[in-house]
């Protein structure tokens, strides 16, 4: 049985100002394994590496999404039940690979598992409480997969405009940091 909203909210309330919460603790996370980061060439060239895959995930993603309208079937959509999650965390690996630096290591995995988890699990509750035998259906892998095309207007409707923006700014800065140490 789905939950009402009002169970959702008595349950889950917490859940979904944490992971409103999240995006701005990330600018925290991040200054700090910026700031802690010792990145060198060979580190910087396999965690870029790795943290592009992620964003082109991201990407491809954001371009297929019908955020709050849809069960969105199309794109990694058909493969991952969440690609923008899962490229969030391809990106924290590659970052954890650039930093070269233990304690970045610990506070941005703590930071990914935590956050990541948090918001797919509100996320899980929201679909289904919104659209119900829809999501389930998806979940199980019995709806019927859409043919829909990648849209640029849709990944930069979906803000992912500015992750990909960050991403590039992060990636001169570390390369700054990486070429000066």
């Amino acid at each position: 049985m789905f939950l009402s909203k009002w169970n959702y909210l008595l349950r889950f309330g917490w859940l979904s100002e944490f992971t409103r919460f999240r995006v701005k603790l990330g600018f925290v996370v991040g200054a700090v394994a910026f700031w802690m980061a010792t990145p060198n060439f060979s580190s910087l060239v396999f965690g870029i590496s790795i943290a592009t895959v992620g964003e082109a995930l991201r990407v491809w993603a954001a371009g297929h999404l019908r955020k709050g309208q849809e069960v969105t079937s199309s794109g990694p959509y058909r493969l991952i039940r969440h690609p923008l999650y899962f490229g969030s965390s391809i990106i924290g690996i590659g970052v954890l690979v650039i930093a070269a630096n233990l304690i970045v290591s610990a506070i941005v995995s703590g930071y990914l598992v935590l956050t990541l988890w948090a918001a797919a699990r509100e996320e899980e509750t929201r679909l289904r409480l919104v659209f119900g035998e829809e999501y389930e259906n998806y979940r199980r892998g019995t709806v019927k997969l859409s043919k829909r095309k990648f849209s640029i207007e849709r990944m930069i409707n979906n803000g992912e405009h500015r992750t990909l923006l960050g991403f590039l700014i992060g990636s001169i800065v570390l390369g700054m940091k990486a070429w000066l140490i």
